[in-house]
């Protein structure tokens, strides 16, 4: 004879873990595996267009009062990895500066926010790529406040699209 409360207990214990978690608040699975399956469709483009691995890469995006600040470092020692970094942020500097974000809007599969205005205002706008220890730095500066405004869009779509953390302004 079976103890009742006890397999009605695990029944409703093995089918709460079936269905996943659903607190109040919390998505559901399928728009977690959703969000998943987006990132790491996000990893795999910025792979492509970078040449290097998103996961064992990480990216900082910061905005600063004039504009802002992307870096892209290797998390371990990687010279290879490294040097094609800072090829890429010069490759980007020079495509910001004739206004094409067509790199961006491959990696994140949509025109990203704030590249419209970053295109129209790109004589207010300057960027200049550096090395730094790891990798590189592409340093977005402008006066114009219509352009800095833009340029932070830009910043926090990248920063929530890659999962970069947040970062203050300085």
């Amino acid at each position: 004879m079976t103890n009742q409360p006890v397999f009605f207990t695990l029944t409703l214990l093995f089918g709460a873990l079936a269905c996943g978690d659903r607190r109040p608040g919390a998505p559901p699975a399928s728009a977690r595996d959703s969000a998943d399956s987006t990132f790491a469709l996000v990893q795999a483009r910025g792979r492509e267009a970078m040449g290097v691995d998103q996961y064992t890469s990480t990216h900082q995006f910061e905005p600063l009062p004039d504009g802002g600040r992307i870096t892209l470092t290797r998390d371990s020692t990687d010279p290879a990895g490294e040097s094609r970094i800072r090829a890429h942020m010069q490759e980007i500097a020079a495509a910001f500066k004739r206004g094409d974000f067509r790199l961006p809007g491959f990696v994140h599969d949509q025109e990203v926010p704030g590249t419209d205005v970053m295109r129209a205002r790109r004589s207010e706008i300057t960027y200049s790529a550096e090395s730094v220890t790891g990798g590189g730095q592409l340093r977005i500066q402008s006066r114009d406040s219509a352009a800095i405004t833009a340029i932070h869009e830009f910043l926090a779509f990248q920063r929530r699209d890659h999962r970069a953390g947040e970062h203050s302004h300085q």
